[in-house]
C-alpha cells in the first residue's frame, strides 16, 4: 500500500483525467456554459468524494476503474451543489477552491445553468457504470437521486438557510450537517462499494462509516472557519460567524467540537471491522480528514 499522500495525488489526477474526458470541452457550443462548468469543476478541489468512492470500491474487492464513472458523477453533483450554494441568494460567497466563484465570473444566470447542467451530467455519467450481480443502473441512480433531493442535500440546504440568525439546538444542527454534507459523502462510498458488487453487510458498513466521517468532516469545517484564513481555506473564512449561523464551535466550543470529531472518527473506524485489512485505506482517509487544516 502506497503512502497516503501519494495515493491522494494519484487518485486526484485519475479523477481529473476521467472528468476531462466526460465533461464537454470549453469549445463545445454553447461555449459559455461549458467554460463555466469547467471553471468550477477544475478549480482545484481536493476530490474527497470521488477518492472515497474509489477507495470504497477497492476495499470491496474492486478496482478504481470499476468505480470511475461513479466517482466522476459524485464530483459533478458535488460541484453543482457548490455553485448553487455560493450564489447571492444562498451563502453568497465570492471564492471557492481558491478562485472566484462561478457567478462572480459568469453571472448568476449562467452559474445557475452550469449547476443544473452538472447535476444532469452526473446521472448521464453514472449510468455508464457496468452492472454487477447485485446492483444495476437503477440501484445506482436511486442512491444518488435520493441523496441529491429534498430529503438530504436540498433539505439540508433549506434547513441551513432557515437556521441563519438563530441559535439552533444541537439536534437541528446535526440534521443540517448530516444531510447537507454527510449524506453525499456517504453515497460516494456506497456507490463505490456497489460498483465492486459489495456484500450487503459491506454496504451497511460503508453507510455507517460515511455518516460518522461526514459529520466529523463538517465539524472540522466549522472549526476551520473560525481558526484559519481565507487564503488557507480557499474560500471566505469567518462566514459562519458573519451570517450568524449555528455551528458546533458556536454551540459547544472549540475543544468540545474537536472531541466530538475524534469520537466520530473512532465510530467510523469501528464500522469498518467487516473489511478487515481491506479497510486500511479508508481508515487512513478518516484520520486524514480529522487532521486536515484546510
Amino acid at each position: 500500500m502506497s503512502d497516503l499522500k501519494t495515493y491522494l495525488t494519484d487518485r486526484c489526477a485519475y479523477v481529473d483525467a476521467v472528468l476531462d474526458l466526460l465533461i464537454p470541452s470549453a469549445e463545445t457550443a454553447p461555449a459559455t456554459i461549458h467554460k463555466a462548468m469547467r471553471h468550477s469543476v477544475f478549480a482545484g478541489g481536493k476530490r474527497l468524494r470521488p477518492i472515497l468512492c474509489l477507495a470504497a470500491a477497492e476495499a470491496s474487492g474492486g478496482s478504481k476503474e470499476s468505480a470511475s464513472f461513479a466517482a466522476a458523477a459524485v464530483e459533478c453533483l458535488h460541484t453543482y451543489s457548490l455553485i448553487h450554494d455560493d450564489l447571492p441568494s444562498m451563502d453568497n460567497d465570492d471564492f471557492r477552491r481558491g478562485v472566484p466563484t462561478c457567478h462572480k465570473v459568469y453571472g448568476d444566470g449562467i452559474a445557475i445553468l452550469a449547476g443544473d447542467a452538472l447535476q444532469a451530467l452526473a446521472f448521464e455519467i453514472l449510468v455508464k457504470t457496468p452492472v454487477t450481480v447485485r446492483y444495476g443502473a437503477g440501484a445506482l441512480v436511486t442512491e444518488l437521486a435520493r441523496t441529491a433531493g429534498s430529503l438530504h442535500l436540498v433539505g439540508g440546504q433549506v434547513a441551513d438557510l432557515e437556521g441563519e440568525g438563530q441559535k439552533l439546538p444541537l439536534e437541528s444542527l446535526r440534521f443540517i450537517h448530516e444531510n447537507k454534507t454527510a449524506a453525499l459523502l456517504t453515497t460516494s462510498l456506497k456507490l463505490g462499494g456497489m460498483c465492486a458488487d459489495c456484500q450487503p453487510e459491506e454496504l451497511q458498513a460503508l453507510q455507517d462509516f460515511g455518516m460518522a466521517t461526514g459529520l466529523a468532516f463538517q465539524i472540522i469545517d466549522d472549526i476551520l472557519d473560525v481558526t484559519q484564513t481565507s487564503e488557507k481555506l480557499g474560500k471566505s473564512a469567518g462566514k459562519d460567524l458573519a451570517s450568524e449561523k449555528s455551528t458546533y464551535p458556536a454551540l459547544i466550543g472549540l475543544d468540545a467540537s474537536r472531541d466530538e470529531a475524534h469520537r466520530l472518527t473512532q465510530v467510523a473506524h469501528d464500522a469498518l471491522a467487516v473489511f478487515g485489512n481491506r479497510g486500511g485505506r479508508l481508515r487512513e482517509l478518516a484520520d486524514y480528514l480529522l487532521a486536515r487544516d484546510y
